[in-house]
């Protein structure tokens, strides 16, 4: 029986070669804002590993009053355009396909960042993570910020990008969307219609901009999962309004707010203390409610539930954006029948650490261009003996084996495993 993992897709024009995706996110390895060559390497080891599609940019801004708070991408500047083509034609170039995430931080961002602009809201509620009291937007500022996600998005198809998706879990277009946000008296607050139509105009921007051959999602939350904001039902209806617009070919659905800690680890970046794939019932649920595809990842570490994912028509595209951190050739191996080699993710979030994004079982991850992932043989095979049997004894004998060397490890425990093992305790 054929693996549902592996079939492919299409939306549009745009064919996939099988339904396991990453999504963006903010990888730490820009370089002034601009995604260099570690930044392609690494996006580019999963498209030779396989994957259908790679999406990069976590939070990638579109105007310079929504700054770099964690080393996202700056796509509002015609600078970023020939680094968008040298990627497009290295991701195309393996079979993969490429697009990324653009945004506002509106109130999430930070006065004190880039060149010290207030932030800026729908209303003036205090962002409880960064702590920021943004300015209420005006007109001027509503129609500024909506042409810039329209310039951000014409500069990702001449990139040559298949598409971009735009956040709003979070950042401006849900903090309009959200009663707990928005506080407004205009046409853009109070009813949900009025708090969808900021939103409607950005996707209607892009749209004009990026035109009817280019990929256009919603980064979207079905449940902001707190009192005061939106709940599953009113996300629904806000879907159904943005898809009744006809700009928007899919959703990425995430679950609760990004403004606590909690929030962020739990919520949207849940970790070892969470269970596998804590959201895919409610995003399910979703699915069945819109017409659209949905994408979504949020732990979903393992193929067994990927593939119980596609299987059971819960997602269209299954993102293993962390296990892909752990094993970029998570995909190649799977069609190899290599299911069992393939290296595990733990949810350690190493790679959420402010040295992101390394992995704790994978060291050649963000180092592409130093540490090769395929170890290749070396030119005369030698000894090697490795004294010691934990984690960096092991990857070390492994690593000399790979090179076709003679290796001998010793462990003085009874047990290789070394700091693992207390651990595991």
């Amino acid at each position: 029986m054929s693996d549902p993992l592996l079939s492919s897709f299409s939306i549009r024009h745009v064919a996939f070669r099988n339904r396991i995706m990453s999504t963006s996110h903010a990888c730490g390895l820009e370089e002034g804002g601009m995604p260099g060559e570690r930044y392609q390497a690494y996006h580019e080891e999963k498209a030779k590993g396989g994957i259908a599609l790679t999406m990069f940019g976590g939070s990638s801004n579109v105007a310079v009053d929504s700054p770099s708070v964690f080393r996202q991408l700056d796509v509002g500047t015609d600078t970023v355009i020939p680094y968008l083509q040298r990627f497009s034609e290295r991701i195309h170039g393996r079979g993969a396909r490429l697009m990324c995430q653009i945004t506002h931080l509106g109130r999430r961002g930070e006065p004190y960042a880039g060149q010290w602009l207030a932030t800026v809201a729908p209303s003036r509620v205090r962002e409880t993570l960064h702590r920021s009291i943004p300015k209420e937007m005006d007109s001027h500022d509503i129609d500024r910020i909506v042409r810039a996600y329209g310039a951000a998005a014409r500069r990702c198809k001449e990139g040559g990008l298949d598409g971009i998706e735009a956040l709003a879990g979070g950042h401006l277009i849900g903090q309009f969307l959200s009663p707990a946000t928005n506080r407004r008296p205009d046409g853009f607050g109070g009813s949900l219609q009025n708090r969808c139509r900021f939103g409607l105009m950005v996707f209607e921007a892009i749209r004009k901009a990026a035109g009817d051959d280019f990929l256009v999602g919603f980064r979207y939350v079905i449940d902001e999962g707190a009192a005061g904001g939106l709940d599953f039902d009113s996300c629904v209806e806000i879907a159904r309004i943005f898809e009744a617009e006809g700009h928007i070919d899919f959703f990425n659905a995430i679950y609760g707010r990004m403004d606590t800690e909690i929030g962020l680890a739990v919520d949207n970046m849940p970790g070892m203390a969470s269970p596998l794939a804590p959201w895919l019932e409610p995003v399910g649920r979703f699915r069945r409610e819109v017409s659209l595809p949905v994408f979504h990842a949020a732990r979903i570490a393992d193929i067994a539930t990927a593939r119980h994912a596609i299987a059971g028509g819960m997602l269209d595209m299954v993102a293993m954006t962390r296990a892909q951190i752990a094993d970029p050739h998570l995909v190649r191996k799977l069609y190899d029948g290599e299911e069992a080699r393939i290296r595990p993710c733990v949810g350690a979030t190493h790679c959420m650490s402010p040295h992101r994004p390394v992995c704790l079982h994978n060291a050649a991850t963000g180092r592409e261009s130093a540490l090769p992932h395929d170890v290749g043989r070396a030119p005369r095979r030698l000894r090697v003996v490795v004294v010691g049997g934990g984690p960096a004894g092991l990857e070390a004998a492994r690593v000399a084996a790979e090179r076709g060397h003679d290796v001998r490890l010793h462990e003085a425990a009874n047990r290789l495993g070394g700091q693992v093992l207390l651990a595991a305790r």
